[in-house]
């Protein structure tokens, strides 16, 4: 029993878009320099003519698995309700669409597929036949701000007391004894603090220059998890509800609210936005916004195996400015492996 390692391919959005890797070359990258064999992509992202890709691809997907002793994860999927011109979708129409994605996936030699947050488990039921005939699970990413316990404090987007979405399809799956349903959870819902990317971005575009400096020198003050009560205590009065949103950022799920789903969680997505160097460390680094060390201590403690898959997501904060500002993905997803690689005790 062991946590591995993988990456989700979104991390390289920006280099594909810019034509500077292909899934081929992201391929190379595990191999070769993270030493790692998880593979995760986006399905629309990776896969040509989806969701019916030619049998040359899925030939070509199947020999670059094998060159580089790579293991499919996770297939990434969405449900588009909006799709068609003159309705919206149904939820008999969403779980054809869950079923089309898990035969991609079996076709592919992903273990599961992950689908949106909050998946209705209306949908869900409808599509579980095609799960277990194809032994391709179900898994409903967890993302903030939802919680993992109910909390009364968080309100909308699947969070509705008395319960919460989590919950719900926790009680389907004890209800119906399936091994084929579960979750995704994102390390964004284990936060200490705001993003220091999207707190940048937020400083650069503020009208009130003046507030952003104070903010901006607040930062060198504070440690990032003091940030969101200080700003809340000196600036609250004077921010607008977008700039609340971005510096009073809440901690959404503490890291022992994973032991309550554990063997319903089919992979972890490794989010990160920034990896700075550890003052005094060379060559280590940390995501100082998230809580990783405590949240790999719980699922080293309760033997969890499974993938945690790198969601660099740092690539957005910064496209309103010149390419030369731009983030080198492929160097943050390298320093995101080493700080993984270190809690792990590999």
């Amino acid at each position: 029993m062991a946590i591995k390692r993988g990456v989700s391919f979104y991390s390289y959005q920006q280099a594909q878009y810019f034509g500077q890797m292909d899934y081929h070359d992201m391929c190379k990258e595990l191999h070769d320099n993270l030493k790692c064999d998880g593979v995760e992509i986006i399905n629309e992202a990776t896969v040509p003519g989806y969701p019916f890709p030619s049998r040359a691809f899925l030939a070509d997907w199947a020999n670059t698995m094998a060159r580089y002793d790579l293991t499919p994860v996770a297939l990434d999927c969405f449900l588009d309700t909006m799709r068609f011109r003159d309705h919206v979708m149904n939820k008999a129409e969403a779980a054809e669409l869950i079923k089309l994605d898990l035969q991609l996936a079996h076709d592919m030699g992903f273990k599961h597929i992950r689908t949106m947050t909050g998946l209705p488990v209306e949908v869900t039921e409808r599509a579980l036949d095609t799960a277990v005939k194809l032994d391709v699970k179900i898994a409903w990413e967890i993302h903030a701000p939802i919680p993992i316990r109910p909390n009364p404090e968080i309100k909308g987007l699947f969070c509705d007391s008395p319960g919460t979405a989590v919950m719900d399809t926790v009680e389907f799956i004890k209800k119906t004894g399936t091994k084929h349903v579960g979750f995704v959870p994102d390390m964004g819902i284990f936060a200490r603090g705001p993003h220091l990317d999207t707190v940048e971005r937020m400083l650069r575009d503020m009208k009130d220059q003046g507030l952003a400096s104070e903010i901006t020198a607040l930062m060198k003050e504070v440690s990032l998890g003091e940030l969101s009560t200080e700003v809340e205590k000196r600036f609250a009065g004077r921010l607008s509800g977008e700039e609340k949103r971005t510096l009073m950022w809440k901690m959404h799920a503490a890291p022992e609210d994973l032991e309550l789903i554990l063997p319903y969680v089919f992979s972890i997505h490794g989010k990160c936005h920034d990896l700075t160097e550890i003052p005094g460390k060379p060559g280590q680094y940390e995501e100082p916004a998230l809580l990783y060390e405590e949240v790999i201590d719980v699922l080293k403690k309760n033997n969890w195996d499974g993938y945690m898959c790198t969601e660099f997501e740092g690539q957005r904060s910064r496209q309103e400015r010149t390419m030369d500002d731009f983030v080198d993905e492929v160097d943050q997803v390298r320093r995101h492996h080493e700080m993984m690689a270190r809690l792990i005790g590999e």
